[in-house]
């Protein structure tokens, strides 16, 4: 493969990177205080539950499938774990052990899902639509005021800071994501698990138990989601019905941006982790220009918007790029036969 291709294709992969850098340039010059070191730590921190509703989204996305049901995941997991540790039981459980049940139920809640799909074959458009909306009305039901104050153990990771006033839920971020980019690059479980996703069929055929990669995919999203509540309820050192309300469609635009296709199969972590980082910049730039909530949300229509189109226009020039070298090809091989 020519070394041109090599870098277009690169680039198109990546084109996420290639978008950040730009926004940041022209918002360090239009945007008051936007390129402040204080600031950049603020996107950061304020990126960080979004993140992991992103990554999880992605996950699902490159599996070949969509999970609308993350945003309630994220309350429904913290939720009922606070309610277990402080109400319904008649003993109190200890934080860390409330923290082991928040991830466990996220990720029973992936299980279930995962089941569902996979091997009931119920529509994962369905099925995570009408799990999405199960468990907000159970966190209305359960949680008609919010759970307050929390402990400082549960709290630590969305609260605490360390050098440099850099939050403990930004350290958190990157090690889960760095942890995911070894795994989906250099382990035998990414590569099933992103073959599944770009054709499941010829997987199976080459001996992929494809249906436990599915479920292996949901468990994983309920678990960043439970890890998302986990960040979201320690931010604000109570558990609230609304918590996560409307992020799960951003989550889908921020995969999106970040590589992630429609399509399945295609995406990594990092590149995920970009575009929850420009969602968060968007967001920051609007809020110090001043924009009004009414146009915040339009630019969210928006983002959701070009997501969906980014995602056809790079796999229609990646497929025209490809088509030319393979022209290319035949072309040297005709001239030397």
């Amino acid at each position: 493969m020519p070394r041109k291709l090599q870098i277009e294709l690169f680039l198109l992969d990546n084109l996420i990177w290639v978008i950040l850098a730009g926004f940041f340039l022209l918002n360090a010059i239009i945007t008051p205080m936007f390129a402040t070191y204080g600031n950049m730590v603020n996107i950061l921190y304020h990126s960080a539950i979004m993140s992991m509703l992103v990554l999880g989204q992605g996950l699902i996305l490159i599996i070949g499938h969509l999970d609308l049901s993350l945003e309630s995941t994220l309350v429904f997991a913290p939720g009922v774990a606070m309610l277990l540790a402080t109400r319904w039981l008649p003993f109190s459980l200890d934080p860390v052990t409330a923290i082991i049940l928040t991830l466990a139920i996220g990720a029973l809640i992936g299980l279930f899902n995962g089941i569902c799909i996979a091997k009931i074959e119920v529509n994962p458009f369905l099925q995570t639509l009408s799990m999405m909306i199960i468990l907000r009305g159970l966190a209305l039901f359960l949680i008609p005021l919010s759970i307050f104050p929390l402990a400082k153990v549960y709290t630590y990771a969305g609260q605490a800071r360390t050098i440099g006033n850099i939050p403990v839920a930004v350290l958190i971020v990157f090690i889960i994501f760095l942890i995911f980019h070894f795994i989906m690059q250099y382990t035998a479980f990414g590569r099933h698990f992103v073959a599944t996703g770009g054709n499941a069929r010829a997987s199976y055929i080459s001996g992929i138990n494809t249906k436990r990669m599915v479920i292996y995919a949901f468990v994983i999203a309920g678990l960043l989601a439970a890890v998302a509540g986990l960040l979201a309820a320690g931010r604000q050192n109570s558990v609230s019905n609304s918590m996560g309300e409307g992020m799960v469609m951003l989550a889908f635009a921020g995969a999106i941006l970040g590589g992630a296709s429609l399509e399945g199969g295609k995406g990594t972590p990092l590149g995920m982790l970009g575009g929850a980082l420009l969602l968060g910049m968007i967001s920051n730039s609007l809020n110090l220009l001043g924009v009004g909530v009414t146009l915040v949300y339009a630019t969210q229509g928006a983002l959701i918007f070009v997501a969906i189109v980014l995602d056809r226009v790079r796999i229609k020039v990646r497929n025209h790029l490809l088509h030319q070298e393979q022209v290319r090809r035949l072309i040297i091989q005709e001239q030397g036969g």
